[in-house]
Protein backbone atom coordinates (compact mmCIF):
# COMPACT_ATOMS: atom_id res chain seq x y z
CA UNK A 1 0.00 0.00 0.00
CA UNK A 2 1.30 3.45 -0.58
CA UNK A 3 1.37 5.94 1.95
CA UNK A 4 -0.90 8.80 1.35
CA UNK A 5 0.05 10.40 3.96
CA UNK A 6 2.92 11.61 1.96
CA UNK A 7 0.89 13.00 -0.84
CA UNK A 8 -0.33 16.48 -0.84
CA UNK A 9 -3.51 17.45 -3.33
CA UNK A 10 -3.17 20.77 -5.33
CA UNK A 11 -6.44 22.21 -6.60
CA UNK A 12 -6.35 24.69 -9.58
CA UNK A 13 -9.19 27.61 -8.59
CA UNK A 14 -8.96 28.66 -12.41
CA UNK A 15 -9.20 31.75 -13.64
CA UNK A 16 -11.78 34.07 -14.92
CA UNK A 17 -13.87 31.15 -16.36
CA UNK A 18 -15.01 33.15 -19.44
CA UNK A 19 -17.08 30.60 -21.03
CA UNK A 20 -19.39 29.91 -18.17
CA UNK A 21 -20.42 33.51 -18.31
CA UNK A 22 -22.66 34.89 -16.13
CA UNK A 23 -22.63 31.84 -13.66
CA UNK A 24 -18.69 33.27 -13.21
CA UNK A 25 -19.77 36.85 -12.96
CA UNK A 26 -19.58 36.96 -9.63
CA UNK A 27 -17.64 33.63 -8.29
CA UNK A 28 -14.94 31.46 -9.73
CA UNK A 29 -15.56 28.31 -11.62
CA UNK A 30 -14.99 25.84 -8.96
CA UNK A 31 -17.44 27.65 -6.95
CA UNK A 32 -20.33 27.23 -9.27
CA UNK A 33 -23.52 25.46 -8.08
CA UNK A 34 -24.13 22.02 -9.84
CA UNK A 35 -26.87 19.12 -8.94
CA UNK A 36 -29.07 21.20 -6.74
CA UNK A 37 -27.06 21.12 -3.83
CA UNK A 38 -23.41 21.03 -4.66
CA UNK A 39 -20.70 23.04 -5.92
CA UNK A 40 -18.02 22.14 -8.46
CA UNK A 41 -15.09 22.11 -5.80
CA UNK A 42 -16.64 19.73 -4.14
CA UNK A 43 -16.24 16.83 -6.39
CA UNK A 44 -11.87 17.17 -6.82
CA UNK A 45 -12.13 17.66 -2.71
CA UNK A 46 -14.57 14.19 -2.08
CA UNK A 47 -12.72 12.13 -4.44
CA UNK A 48 -9.53 13.04 -1.77
CA UNK A 49 -11.15 12.39 1.11
CA UNK A 50 -13.19 9.16 -0.31
CA UNK A 51 -9.26 8.19 -1.06
CA UNK A 52 -8.03 8.73 1.62
CA UNK A 53 -5.77 11.77 1.08
CA UNK A 54 -6.33 14.54 3.79
CA UNK A 55 -3.76 17.12 2.82
CA UNK A 56 -5.23 19.26 0.39
CA UNK A 57 -4.49 23.21 -0.85
CA UNK A 58 -6.99 25.04 -3.28
CA UNK A 59 -5.46 27.53 -5.26
CA UNK A 60 -7.61 30.68 -5.69
CA UNK A 61 -7.45 34.09 -7.89
CA UNK A 62 -10.35 35.75 -9.63
CA UNK A 63 -13.84 36.44 -7.49
CA UNK A 64 -12.72 33.71 -4.63
CA UNK A 65 -14.47 35.00 -1.20
CA UNK A 66 -17.95 33.04 -2.19
CA UNK A 67 -15.18 29.75 -2.80
CA UNK A 68 -13.33 30.45 0.29
CA UNK A 69 -16.65 30.59 2.45
CA UNK A 70 -18.21 27.58 1.03
CA UNK A 71 -14.50 25.44 1.90
CA UNK A 72 -14.34 27.25 5.30
CA UNK A 73 -17.73 26.48 6.81
CA UNK A 74 -17.67 22.89 5.25
CA UNK A 75 -14.41 21.31 5.06
CA UNK A 76 -13.50 21.60 8.95
CA UNK A 77 -11.38 18.18 10.56
CA UNK A 78 -11.23 18.43 14.34
CA UNK A 79 -8.15 18.72 16.52
CA UNK A 80 -7.57 14.58 16.36
CA UNK A 81 -7.58 14.38 12.51
CA UNK A 82 -4.41 15.73 10.52
CA UNK A 83 -6.20 16.68 7.24
CA UNK A 84 -6.86 20.43 6.51
CA UNK A 85 -7.95 22.46 3.69
CA UNK A 86 -5.83 25.29 3.05
CA UNK A 87 -6.65 27.89 1.02
CA UNK A 88 -4.04 29.48 -1.05
CA UNK A 89 -5.05 32.62 -2.83
CA UNK A 90 -3.10 34.92 -5.01
CA UNK A 91 -0.86 37.55 -3.43
CA UNK A 92 1.79 39.80 -4.27
CA UNK A 93 5.36 38.92 -2.53
CA UNK A 94 9.12 40.18 -3.10
CA UNK A 95 10.10 37.67 -5.63
CA UNK A 96 6.12 38.15 -7.40
CA UNK A 97 3.67 40.82 -8.20
CA UNK A 98 1.50 39.37 -11.32
CA UNK A 99 -1.84 37.10 -11.05
CA UNK A 100 -1.15 33.49 -11.56
CA UNK A 101 0.12 33.31 -15.60
CA UNK A 102 -1.39 29.64 -15.83
CA UNK A 103 -2.07 25.68 -14.51
CA UNK A 104 1.81 25.79 -14.11
CA UNK A 105 2.44 29.27 -12.92
CA UNK A 106 0.00 29.07 -10.11
CA UNK A 107 1.62 26.44 -9.02
CA UNK A 108 5.06 27.77 -8.97
CA UNK A 109 3.56 31.34 -7.02
CA UNK A 110 3.20 28.46 -4.32
CA UNK A 111 6.47 26.45 -4.40
CA UNK A 112 7.01 27.48 -0.75
CA UNK A 113 3.68 26.65 0.74
CA UNK A 114 3.64 23.26 -1.07
CA UNK A 115 6.97 22.36 0.02
CA UNK A 116 6.13 23.36 3.56
CA UNK A 117 3.95 20.57 3.18
CA UNK A 118 6.62 17.91 3.60
CA UNK A 119 5.29 15.78 1.10
CA UNK A 120 6.85 13.08 -1.21
CA UNK A 121 4.59 14.04 -3.88
CA UNK A 122 2.16 16.38 -5.38
CA UNK A 123 -1.69 15.42 -6.92
CA UNK A 124 -2.79 18.34 -9.03
CA UNK A 125 -6.13 18.61 -9.83
CA UNK A 126 -8.76 20.98 -11.74
CA UNK A 127 -11.57 22.50 -10.18
CA UNK A 128 -14.06 22.04 -13.02
CA UNK A 129 -14.03 18.83 -13.40
CA UNK A 130 -17.33 15.96 -12.87
CA UNK A 131 -15.47 12.55 -12.29
CA UNK A 132 -15.46 9.94 -9.17
CA UNK A 133 -12.20 8.66 -9.09
CA UNK A 134 -9.90 6.80 -6.73
CA UNK A 135 -6.52 8.75 -6.54
CA UNK A 136 -5.20 5.84 -4.16
CA UNK A 137 -5.22 3.64 -6.93
CA UNK A 138 -2.96 6.11 -9.09
CA UNK A 139 -1.01 7.01 -5.79
CA UNK A 140 -0.12 3.20 -6.18
CA UNK A 141 0.75 2.81 -10.37
CA UNK A 142 2.99 6.09 -9.76
CA UNK A 143 5.45 4.82 -7.16
CA UNK A 144 5.10 0.86 -8.28
CA UNK A 145 6.99 2.18 -11.32
CA UNK A 146 9.21 5.12 -9.40
CA UNK A 147 7.38 7.70 -12.01
CA UNK A 148 8.93 11.08 -11.53
CA UNK A 149 5.29 12.26 -13.34
CA UNK A 150 2.24 10.39 -13.54
CA UNK A 151 -0.61 11.43 -16.05
CA UNK A 152 -4.38 10.47 -15.77
CA UNK A 153 -6.04 9.03 -18.81
CA UNK A 154 -8.70 8.52 -20.40
CA UNK A 155 -9.80 6.79 -24.10
CA UNK A 156 -10.93 9.66 -25.93
CA UNK A 157 -13.00 9.22 -29.37
CA UNK A 158 -11.31 10.15 -32.80
CA UNK A 159 -13.56 12.81 -33.37
CA UNK A 160 -13.09 13.91 -30.50
CA UNK A 161 -9.02 14.16 -30.42
CA UNK A 162 -8.64 17.97 -31.42
CA UNK A 163 -10.22 18.72 -28.15
CA UNK A 164 -7.49 17.15 -25.98
CA UNK A 165 -3.92 16.94 -25.06
CA UNK A 166 -3.08 13.80 -26.95
CA UNK A 167 -0.46 11.01 -25.32
CA UNK A 168 1.14 8.18 -27.12
CA UNK A 169 1.60 5.52 -25.02
CA UNK A 170 4.11 2.49 -24.76
CA UNK A 171 2.68 -1.25 -23.90
CA UNK A 172 4.82 -0.51 -20.75
CA UNK A 173 2.61 2.77 -19.56
CA UNK A 174 5.77 4.96 -20.76
CA UNK A 175 4.59 7.94 -22.16
CA UNK A 176 6.21 8.90 -25.67
CA UNK A 177 4.72 11.67 -26.47
CA UNK A 178 2.51 14.52 -25.91
CA UNK A 179 0.30 16.89 -28.76
CA UNK A 180 -2.30 19.58 -27.24
CA UNK A 181 -5.20 19.46 -29.43
CA UNK A 182 -3.66 17.67 -32.51
CA UNK A 183 -5.75 19.16 -35.75
CA UNK A 184 -4.32 17.30 -38.66
CA UNK A 185 -4.83 13.83 -38.96
CA UNK A 186 -1.02 13.37 -39.61
CA UNK A 187 -0.54 14.48 -36.01
CA UNK A 188 -3.34 12.45 -34.58
CA UNK A 189 -2.39 9.04 -36.61
CA UNK A 190 1.18 9.22 -35.05
CA UNK A 191 -0.74 9.37 -31.49
CA UNK A 192 -3.02 6.25 -31.25
CA UNK A 193 -1.97 4.14 -28.22
CA UNK A 194 -5.35 1.41 -28.11
CA UNK A 195 -6.90 -1.02 -30.87
CA UNK A 196 -10.13 0.48 -30.28
CA UNK A 197 -10.77 2.22 -33.67
CA UNK A 198 -13.79 3.92 -32.27
CA UNK A 199 -11.49 5.18 -29.34
CA UNK A 200 -8.04 4.58 -30.29
CA UNK A 201 -6.48 7.59 -28.28
CA UNK A 202 -6.12 8.66 -24.86
CA UNK A 203 -5.93 11.79 -23.34
CA UNK A 204 -4.80 13.87 -20.52
CA UNK A 205 -7.82 14.56 -18.02
CA UNK A 206 -5.59 17.15 -16.11
CA UNK A 207 -4.87 14.99 -13.37
CA UNK A 208 -1.25 15.33 -12.77
CA UNK A 209 1.03 13.06 -9.68
CA UNK A 210 4.40 14.43 -9.35
CA UNK A 211 7.52 13.57 -7.27
CA UNK A 212 7.65 17.13 -5.58
CA UNK A 213 11.56 17.14 -6.26
CA UNK A 214 10.73 16.58 -9.95
CA UNK A 215 7.84 19.24 -9.75
CA UNK A 216 10.13 21.54 -8.11
CA UNK A 217 13.55 21.17 -10.38
CA UNK A 218 10.58 21.46 -13.44
CA UNK A 219 8.69 24.62 -12.16
CA UNK A 220 12.37 26.69 -11.11
CA UNK A 221 14.29 25.63 -13.37
CA UNK A 222 11.91 26.61 -16.18
CA UNK A 223 10.38 29.95 -15.51
CA UNK A 224 8.91 30.59 -19.20
CA UNK A 225 6.40 27.47 -18.53
CA UNK A 226 3.20 28.77 -17.23
CA UNK A 227 0.90 25.55 -18.82
CA UNK A 228 1.36 21.98 -17.91
CA UNK A 229 -0.31 20.30 -20.64
CA UNK A 230 1.43 22.69 -23.16
CA UNK A 231 4.55 23.26 -21.74
CA UNK A 232 5.83 21.48 -18.51
CA UNK A 233 4.35 17.76 -19.89
CA UNK A 234 5.70 17.90 -23.14
CA UNK A 235 9.34 18.78 -22.34
CA UNK A 236 9.17 16.23 -19.38
CA UNK A 237 8.82 13.37 -21.46
CA UNK A 238 12.31 13.97 -22.87
CA UNK A 239 13.81 14.00 -19.30
CA UNK A 240 11.87 12.92 -16.82
CA UNK A 241 10.34 8.83 -16.29
CA UNK A 242 6.50 9.93 -17.46
CA UNK A 243 3.82 7.13 -17.32
CA UNK A 244 0.13 7.38 -18.06
CA UNK A 245 -2.70 5.87 -15.76
CA UNK A 246 -5.56 4.47 -17.30
CA UNK A 247 -9.15 5.44 -16.09
CA UNK A 248 -12.65 4.53 -18.32
CA UNK A 249 -14.89 6.05 -15.49
CA UNK A 250 -17.12 8.94 -16.25
CA UNK A 251 -15.48 12.05 -16.48
CA UNK A 252 -16.58 15.64 -18.25
CA UNK A 253 -14.85 18.99 -18.16
CA UNK A 254 -17.44 21.41 -17.31
CA UNK A 255 -15.99 24.66 -18.57
CA UNK A 256 -18.86 25.79 -20.64
CA UNK A 257 -22.52 26.70 -20.30
CA UNK A 258 -23.52 24.00 -22.68
CA UNK A 259 -21.67 20.98 -21.24
CA UNK A 260 -22.97 22.74 -17.63
CA UNK A 261 -26.10 22.28 -19.07
CA UNK A 262 -26.26 19.14 -20.51
CA UNK A 263 -24.04 17.45 -17.57
CA UNK A 264 -26.82 18.68 -15.19
CA UNK A 265 -29.58 17.32 -17.02
CA UNK A 266 -27.95 13.74 -17.69
CA UNK A 267 -28.19 13.38 -13.65
CA UNK A 268 -32.11 13.62 -13.71
CA UNK A 269 -32.34 10.26 -15.42
CA UNK A 270 -32.70 7.03 -13.85
CA UNK A 271 -29.77 5.56 -15.07
CA UNK A 272 -27.48 8.73 -14.95
CA UNK A 273 -23.75 8.41 -15.66
CA UNK A 274 -22.86 9.71 -13.19
CA UNK A 275 -24.04 8.21 -9.51
CA UNK A 276 -25.06 10.67 -6.61
CA UNK A 277 -26.15 7.70 -4.54
CA UNK A 278 -22.51 5.37 -4.05
CA UNK A 279 -22.85 5.91 -0.16
CA UNK A 280 -19.74 4.17 -0.74
CA UNK A 281 -18.05 7.65 -2.38
CA UNK A 282 -20.15 10.34 -1.37
CA UNK A 283 -20.09 14.08 -2.44
CA UNK A 284 -19.83 15.92 -0.07
CA UNK A 285 -20.86 19.75 1.10
CA UNK A 286 -22.03 22.21 2.89
CA UNK A 287 -24.53 20.67 5.66
CA UNK A 288 -27.52 22.80 5.47
CA UNK A 289 -30.60 22.52 8.29
CA UNK A 290 -33.30 22.14 5.90
CA UNK A 291 -37.10 21.15 6.15
CA UNK A 292 -37.98 17.91 3.18
CA UNK A 293 -39.42 19.57 0.16
CA UNK A 294 -43.30 20.74 0.09
CA UNK A 295 -44.57 19.10 -3.52
CA UNK A 296 -48.58 19.49 -3.73
CA UNK A 297 -50.95 18.72 -6.24
CA UNK A 298 -47.57 18.94 -8.45
CA UNK A 299 -46.14 16.50 -11.62
CA UNK A 300 -42.85 15.88 -11.66
CA UNK A 301 -41.33 13.70 -14.03
CA UNK A 302 -37.53 12.89 -14.62
CA UNK A 303 -36.58 16.10 -11.76
CA UNK A 304 -33.64 16.11 -9.42
CA UNK A 305 -35.07 17.67 -6.36
CA UNK A 306 -33.30 18.98 -3.59
CA UNK A 307 -34.28 20.08 -0.10
CA UNK A 308 -36.10 22.57 1.11
CA UNK A 309 -37.89 23.41 -1.91
CA UNK A 310 -41.90 24.28 -1.76
CA UNK A 311 -43.73 23.39 -5.28
CA UNK A 312 -47.35 23.97 -5.78
CA UNK A 313 -49.32 22.84 -8.18
CA UNK A 314 -46.61 22.70 -10.84
CA UNK A 315 -45.10 20.90 -13.64
CA UNK A 316 -41.44 20.14 -13.78
CA UNK A 317 -39.84 17.76 -16.07
CA UNK A 318 -36.14 16.86 -17.74
CA UNK A 319 -35.24 19.48 -14.69
CA UNK A 320 -32.80 20.31 -11.41
CA UNK A 321 -34.07 22.32 -8.57
CA UNK A 322 -31.60 23.53 -6.59
CA UNK A 323 -32.04 24.26 -2.22
CA UNK A 324 -34.74 26.32 -1.20
CA UNK A 325 -36.49 26.55 -4.75
CA UNK A 326 -40.42 28.10 -4.90
CA UNK A 327 -42.34 27.40 -7.62
CA UNK A 328 -45.75 28.96 -7.96
CA UNK A 329 -48.92 27.37 -9.04
CA UNK A 330 -49.71 26.83 -12.42
CA UNK A 331 -46.09 26.94 -13.68
CA UNK A 332 -44.64 24.42 -16.19
CA UNK A 333 -40.80 23.89 -15.90
CA UNK A 334 -38.96 21.96 -18.83
CA UNK A 335 -35.36 20.92 -19.44
CA UNK A 336 -34.20 23.95 -16.65
CA UNK A 337 -31.73 24.05 -14.25
CA UNK A 338 -32.92 26.11 -11.17
CA UNK A 339 -29.89 26.77 -8.82
CA UNK A 340 -32.47 27.60 -5.78
CA UNK A 341 -31.89 30.45 -3.49
CA UNK A 342 -29.29 31.16 -0.48
CA UNK A 343 -32.28 32.39 1.43
CA UNK A 344 -36.46 32.21 2.13
CA UNK A 345 -38.13 35.77 1.80
CA UNK A 346 -41.14 36.51 3.01
CA UNK A 347 -43.88 35.77 0.33
CA UNK A 348 -45.31 39.71 1.32
CA UNK A 349 -42.86 41.08 -0.50
CA UNK A 350 -43.20 42.57 -3.92
CA UNK A 351 -40.71 40.01 -5.86
CA UNK A 352 -40.83 37.52 -3.09
CA UNK A 353 -37.33 35.32 -4.51
CA UNK A 354 -38.51 32.37 -6.48
CA UNK A 355 -40.53 31.44 -9.31
CA UNK A 356 -44.14 33.62 -9.74
CA UNK A 357 -47.27 31.64 -10.59
CA UNK A 358 -48.11 30.78 -13.91
CA UNK A 359 -44.69 30.89 -16.22
CA UNK A 360 -43.59 28.85 -18.35
CA UNK A 361 -39.80 28.16 -18.52
CA UNK A 362 -37.90 26.20 -20.85
CA UNK A 363 -34.30 25.01 -22.06
CA UNK A 364 -33.14 27.93 -19.35
CA UNK A 365 -30.48 27.95 -16.30
CA UNK A 366 -31.92 29.86 -13.29
CA UNK A 367 -28.77 31.30 -11.36
CA UNK A 368 -29.51 31.43 -7.34
CA UNK A 369 -31.79 34.23 -5.69
CA UNK A 370 -33.69 34.59 -8.82
CA UNK A 371 -37.08 36.09 -9.07
CA UNK A 372 -39.96 35.53 -11.20
CA UNK A 373 -43.03 37.61 -11.53
CA UNK A 374 -46.04 36.06 -12.52
CA UNK A 375 -46.47 35.15 -16.33
CA UNK A 376 -42.99 35.03 -17.08
CA UNK A 377 -41.79 33.12 -19.83
CA UNK A 378 -38.17 32.18 -20.88
CA UNK A 379 -38.14 29.81 -24.09
CA UNK A 380 -34.14 28.55 -25.30
CA UNK A 381 -32.98 30.24 -28.42
CA UNK A 382 -31.59 27.94 -32.21
CA UNK A 383 -27.93 26.37 -31.00
CA UNK A 384 -25.51 28.80 -31.62
CA UNK A 385 -27.24 32.19 -30.64
CA UNK A 386 -25.27 34.20 -28.06
CA UNK A 387 -25.67 37.28 -26.77
CA UNK A 388 -25.90 39.13 -23.37
CA UNK A 389 -29.01 41.21 -22.92
CA UNK A 390 -27.56 42.51 -19.48
CA UNK A 391 -30.85 40.85 -17.18
CA UNK A 392 -30.29 37.93 -18.92
CA UNK A 393 -27.56 36.19 -21.18
CA UNK A 394 -27.57 33.39 -23.88
CA UNK A 395 -25.06 31.31 -24.24
CA UNK A 396 -25.39 28.81 -27.17
CA UNK A 397 -28.62 29.40 -27.61
CA UNK A 398 -29.59 28.24 -23.27
CA UNK A 399 -31.13 31.58 -21.63
CA UNK A 400 -29.01 32.02 -18.54
CA UNK A 401 -30.54 34.32 -15.39
CA UNK A 402 -27.69 35.90 -13.17
CA UNK A 403 -27.68 35.40 -9.77
CA UNK A 404 -30.13 37.71 -7.91
CA UNK A 405 -32.10 38.99 -11.12
CA UNK A 406 -35.38 40.09 -10.45
CA UNK A 407 -38.26 39.50 -13.79
CA UNK A 408 -40.87 41.76 -13.44
CA UNK A 409 -44.53 39.94 -14.24
CA UNK A 410 -45.19 39.37 -17.63
CA UNK A 411 -41.65 39.11 -19.02
CA UNK A 412 -40.57 37.18 -22.48
CA UNK A 413 -37.45 36.21 -23.11
CA UNK A 414 -37.03 33.51 -26.30
CA UNK A 415 -36.92 34.05 -30.24
CA UNK A 416 -40.34 34.60 -30.66
CA UNK A 417 -40.94 37.44 -27.30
Amino acid sequence: MSNLGNVLAVILGGGRGKRLYPLTKIRSKPAVPIAGKYRLIDIPLSNCINSGIFQMHVLTQFNSVSLHRHISETYQFDVFHTGCVQILAAEQTPTSEGWYQGTADAIRKQLFEIQSAGAEHVLILAGDHLYRMDYAAMVAFHTARNADITVAVQPVARHEADRFGILKCEADGRISAFVEKPETPEAQAALVSREDPARPFLGSMGIYLFKTRALVELLTGHPEFDDFGGQVIPHSIESKTVFGFDFDGYWQDIGTIRSFYDVNLELTRPEAPFNLFDARQPIYTHARFLPGTLCSDSQLRRVLLSEGCAIEQAEISDSVVGVRSRIGRGTRIQDTILMGADYYESRHHDAPVGIGPDCHIQGAILDKNVSLGPHVVIKPFPRGTEFDAGHYAVQDGIVVIPKNTRLAEGTRIGPDA
